[in-house]
């Protein structure tokens, strides 16, 4: 099933949302302006019925709550309500509520105002009458009593706040704050009058990434997520003031979310959001669907239910937007209800997990169904039907932050509309922007997580993701369908598993510290040098530092793909041997390879070479580690060369291997065309949450713990390793690989490239200037190229520069002479002595593959 709109992300942009966003600065301009044709027609009763979808939306309304489905989430609500009540009156000195003391910590301040945003809520929910709460003058009060005091005591001083995360001060706070001023704008209008201007006027005094008091559009704070957020926070502070130019304002400066990031041509220098290969990025070269990207989607489905019967936005144009990115950025990212640790940036040290994440998914796209039509909203509500239905757990509607939405979930689930993903049982999906690929087949998803020097090697913050450091050099998850994610991933994954054997990583040997151990703070603390805890050196060298070395990416081509990566030092190491950095700054260095992942049916094909620890140290690739309960029946078995059984204390070199969890009923093959014996390591582990995330609690897990690896003693030579992964495979297949239809046509630092004869399809990934030769192909590298024989005298052929940095590059087809059947723009087809050369202008498409089709004859 299909969205009719699949190209909003590129379009719709430029055709309509520069219209919008200038009309919407027009109307907002003070010194008048004719906004023009296309322009939002706000009317004066727009404020008000802004303000009343804002408490439908997180009271629901007397039809949704009258819902027997609804009524968990109202108990819910209600019980949050009185537990914070009962918080409050246990307060002890300087505190607010029970157990949050204030004065020097900004999360608690932020909590505070969380708590009386949950007790007003409970006094405003529809259908609710008999829970002492609804409606409670007194309860009520209360809150108002709490917003004042914690104003004159804790937040409106200028000098003395703004400690901490610029995050708490420009978002959160306001955030809770706005919403009770909302929800209670009745009760403070009889009682605190001058309390709302008072807080809007301190909001807006602390939103010192701004400019003004405003948002500053060239800001880097105010991007994405970022700017979503404080956008909607000052359009329900416009509707309470009735200041419809800060409602525009806001709105204005919220389009631009909407835009597709051109990496070539950013507006305010912003990198931040959704490209158009569906990939979305925030802090600037951290890849973040799964995070920020989630809080944004949710952010903005918001918007469009509070604008809902307004004049502020005149079209569907926004929806349609929304739409491409649930298609293109979302549900490649999410395989049977679990959303992809590669997209998560710090968030995969968090306790919640996948299927939680996809929950904010399915209330956004639930919420969408509202304003589509047509194909549009079969195809959204059968994805929620479909996530619901493949799930290994039960979706949780209480979890939704709105009783509307959950209302309409259930009428979704209630329908005959037929379930379907968004994405083919067999896809591929390169997310060049972000350095990620998703690779489905029907029983399995692969997910790769790359990096570059346009992409961080991994997030740290805030103590959060405390041992990160090999998250985007190669780590790769194999999710297998009908598993439980939780007891393969998530954050017991990360707990159980050493952070430099994840899978799929090559690692240098050597202990790491984390930054707290290293400073004694969350962050490196040095002002005089730059280093603060939100400076863009804590960033750029601390939190998530890019790669040093441009090469990352691949060929895509139907439904196969390859990817290529250049291991190289993060940007700090870089930094502090050039002498740039503090000397106190601890810096590492990276190991050494040249990399391939070639993507096919039934097999990942991984190509490793010039493997080596540097600085005489030595060195481990991981082909695989798996976690799985300790009483799971785990067994390792395999078969040598010539047919014999793998004895895991033998000596011999396997052919192959396959790990098996028969609890679960999962396995994965391995087999092994080249390289050194692998080591293989099973065992159980007990650890705690806590060392990956200072906030966890300290709760212990114990896992067996799989690790497959091959192990490089230190000043050895560089090696060179092929190996391929079989998800899903039985010990009869594995087997079968001895006779192919695997071939390694070269595995070296200048070309990796391979042939899988049952598909005719040639992969080639080449990492260097000058000519490569591949079977077929000579390649003008550094490129990604595959080639597919698709019929009788046909072929298929696609080209990408993994670099982005090259202008053109060709490729020449030896044998018979091929005619051009079709191809993508920027695609020249010339037969030349010997074969057919492919130009291929590369410039501006940032990874992007171009195809072209070939067939014999004239």
């Amino acid at each position: 099933m299909e969205l009719s709109r699949r190209s909003a992300l590129s379009v719709i942009p430029a055709a309509t949302l520069w219209t919008v966003s200038q009309a919407l600065r027009a109307e907002a301009d003070p010194r008048g302006g004719r906004p023009g044709d296309g322009a939002p027609s706000p009317r004066a009763e727009d404020p008000d019925t802004l303000l009343a979808n804002t408490v439908a939306v997180f009271a629901g309304t007397a039809a949704s709550n009258a819902r027997p489905e609804v009524a968990p989430k109202l108990a819910s609500l209600l019980a949050t309500a009185r537990a914070r009540l009962a918080a409050m009156d246990g307060a002890g000195q300087g505190e607010l509520f029970d157990g949050v003391p204030l004065g020097t910590s900004d999360p608690n301040l932020s909590t505070s105002y969380q708590y009386l945003y949950e007790i007003a809520l409970a006094t405003c929910l529809p259908g609710t009458g008999d829970s002492g709460l609804h409606g409670d003058p007194a309860v009520r009060r209360r809150v108002v009593d709490g917003l004042a005091r914690l104003h004159d005591e804790w937040f409106g001083d200028q000098a003395e706040g703004y400690y901490g995360n610029w995050f708490h001060w420009e978002i959160g706070i306001p955030a809770h704050a706005t919403r009770t001023l909302v929800l209670l704008r009745d009760e403070l209008a009889a009682y605190r009058p001058d309390l709302t201007a008072t807080y809007i006027a301190s909001m807006d005094a602390y939103l010192r990434n701004g400019k003004g008091g405003d948002v500053d559009l060239d800001s880097r704070f105010h991007t994405g997520a970022n700017l979503a957020d404080i956008t909607t926070n000052r359009v329900l502070q416009g509707a309470l003031l009735g200041d419809g130019a800060r409602i525009t304002k806001a709105l204005a400066d919220q389009l631009t979310v909407f835009a597709t990031v051109d990496p070539y041509r950013p507006r305010h220098g912003v990198t931040d959001g959704f490209y158009a290969d569906g990939s979305f990025v925030q802090h600037g070269s951290v890849a973040y669907t799964g995070s920020y990207g989630k809080g944004l989607l949710t952010r903005i489905v918001q918007t469009i239910k509070i604008l809902d019967g307004t004049g502020y936005v005149p079209d569907g144009s926004l929806t349609g937007v929304v739409r491409g990115w649930v298609a293109d950025g979302f549900a490649p990212l999410i395989f049977e209800g679990w959303m992809m640790e590669i997209v998560k940036g710090r968030a995969v040290s968090r306790t919640g997990t996948g299927y939680a994440d996809v929950t904010a998914v399915v209330e956004a796209v639930t919420d969408l169904t509202a304003y589509t039509s047509g194909s549009d909203t079969e195809a959204l509500a059968g994805y929620v039907a479909h996530i619901r239905g493949t799930s290994r757990t039960s979706l949780d509607p209480a979890a939704f932050v709105s009783p509307v939405s959950i209302a309409r979930y259930a009428d979704i689930l209630a329908s005959s509309v037929p379930a379907g993903d968004l994405v083919p049982a067999a896809s591929h999906t390169a997310y060049n922007a972000m350095d990620r690929t998703v690779h489905r087949r029907p029983g399995y998803a692969f997910a790769l997580a790359r990096s570059s020097s346009r992409v961080s090697m991994y997030e740290y913050m805030s103590g959060e993701n405390l041992t990160p450091w090999f998250q985007g050099s190669g780590a790769h998850y194999l999710y297998l369908s009908g598993e439980d994610q939780r007891q393969a991933f998530g954050v017991d994954y990360f707990t159980a598993v050493p952070p430099d054997r994840l899978a799929g990583v090559t690692a240098p040997a050597g202990q790491r510290r984390t930054v707290p151990e290293l400073y004694g703070t969350l962050w490196y603390d040095n002002p005089e040098r730059g280093f603060t805890s939100s400076s863009e050196s804590q960033n750029a060298y601390v939190y998530f530092p890019r790669a040093t070395q441009a090469f990352s990416g691949g060929a895509h081509l139907g439904a196969y793909g390859s990817a290529g990566l250049v291991l190289s030092d993060d940007a700090a190491y870089a930094a502090h041997r050039a002498g740039t950095l503090p000397e106190d700054l601890v810096t590492y260095r990276a190991a050494r390879a040249t990399r391939s992942w070639f993507m096919f049916d039934d097999e990942i094909l991984v190509l490793s070479a010039g493997v080596t620890g540097l600085d005489g140290r030595a060195v481990t690739t991981t082909v695989d580690s798996r976690i799985a309960a300790p009483s799971s029946p785990v067994a390792v078995t395999g078969a040598l060369r010539d047919g014999s059984p793998w004895r895991r204390n033998g000596s011999a070199p396997p052919a192959w291997l396959r790990y098996a969890d028969e609890g679960r009923k999962t396995s994965v093959g391995y087999v092994f065309l080249s390289g050194p014996p692998p080591s293989v390591a099973l065992g159980t582990v007990t650890r705690s949450r806590r060392l990956v995330r200072l906030d966890n609690p300290d709760t212990p897990v114990t896992r067996q713990v799989f690790t497959l690896s091959y192990e490089q003693p230190a000043r050895s030579r560089p090696a060179a390793t092929a190996h391929a992964l079989v998800p899903n495979a039985s010990a009869r297949q594995l087997a079968a690989y001895a006779h192919g239809p695997l071939s390694v046509l070269s595995n070296t630092v200048r070309l990796q490239a391979a042939v899988h004869t049952h598909l005719g399809l040639t992969a080639a990934n080449a990492f260097t200037p000058g000519t490569h030769r591949a079977g077929r192909l000579s390649i003008d590298g550094p490129a990604a190229v595959l080639l597919r024989r698709t019929g009788s005298g046909t072929y298929s052929v696609a080209v990408s520069d993994p670099t982005t940095e090259r202008r053109s590059v060709s490729v020449t087809l030896h044998g018979h002479p091929l005619r051009c059947v079709s191809s993508d723009t920027g695609v020249r087809v010339h037969q030349v002595p010997g074969g057919t050369r492919l130009d291929v202008t590369t410039h501006h498409a940032y990874g992007r593959s171009l195809t072209a089709h070939l067939a014999e004859g004239t």
